[in-house]
């Protein structure tokens, strides 16, 4: 039997979107249209998968997006990425310089212009200390609120959705944090049937990569690519794409 999603619920899971808020803004307009079209249901659900953050232009507007502009008559799911891992570990002791670091190298530059704690890479002025306690001081209490909050990994129907993936040598009721945002290779080269499908990102791909195990959704947004999410009901699927070439203009 094809795996599907609870009677009267409709799930769409978001990819990776790394600071890309006008291709969020594109797929959130494609989903709402979608959503008009299909019949009535007691239960809509927004799944995000993490990495709202790093590496593309517009971190902080993507969050305030998040908390403030989705679309009415959702719940909203919030998951935890790796990048969401980097921030909290380079906030949490803002004198030890090896975890800012390690996130500033993974995008956290682009994140801290986006919050206007830097414009541009430090020069030997700036230290990765000031760097983070500047940053601290401009990032909205709303917003780290939100990354404190977000879970490790969500459930429905035949379907477990989380970042990166599962350890295929435990069950999913014991997994880890660090295989959930991390993991990769044992994950995607496993053929084992892991109970449910697995929903996942963290690994860009230039197509959506599925499995009869798994399904990944990160497309490469950040990249160039697209921005993509997987609509799931009954033991329907479809697939829906915010593209690159496709953004609208901006005034400058």
């Amino acid at each position: 039997m094809k795996p599907g999603i609870p009677e009267n619920t409709r799930v769409y899971a978001i990819g990776d979107i790394h600071g890309c808020l006008d291709l969020l803004e594109q797929l959130l307009e494609q989903i709402v249209r979608d959503e008009t079209k299909r019949t009535r249901v007691k239960r809509k659900l927004l799944v995000f998968l993490g990495d709202y953050i790093d590496r593309g232009p517009h971190s902080a507007q993507v969050i305030d997006h998040l908390l403030n502009r989705l679309p009415p008559g959702f719940k909203k799911i919030f998951l935890k990425g790796n990048h969401e891992v980097m921030l909290l570990d380079a906030l949490e002791d803002q004198e030890t310089e090896l975890p800012i670091l390690f996130w500033l190298r993974n995008g956290g530059y682009e994140t801290l212009a986006s919050y206007r704690a830097s414009d541009e890479k430090p020069d030997d002025r700036e230290t990765p200390r000031e760097l983070i306690q500047l940053f601290a001081a401009r990032l909205p209490a709303e917003h780290l609120a939100f990354f404190n909050s977000l879970q490790n990994s969500f459930q429905c129907g035949d379907y477990f959705f989380v970042h990166a993936g599962i350890h295929p040598d435990r069950p999913l009721d014991k997994q880890l944090e660090r295989d959930m945002m991390w993991i990769r290779d044992r994950f995607l080269f496993s053929e084992k049937d892991f109970g449910k499908v697995i929903i996942h990102g963290h690994t860009p791909m230039r197509d959506v990569d599925i499995a009869d195990n798994r399904i990944g959704i990160d497309t490469a947004a950040v990249y160039g690519g697209r921005l993509t999410a997987l609509m799931l009901e009954g033991q329907s699927r479809k697939l829906l794409h915010a593209d690159a070439d496709k953004r609208p203009r901006r005034d400058p």
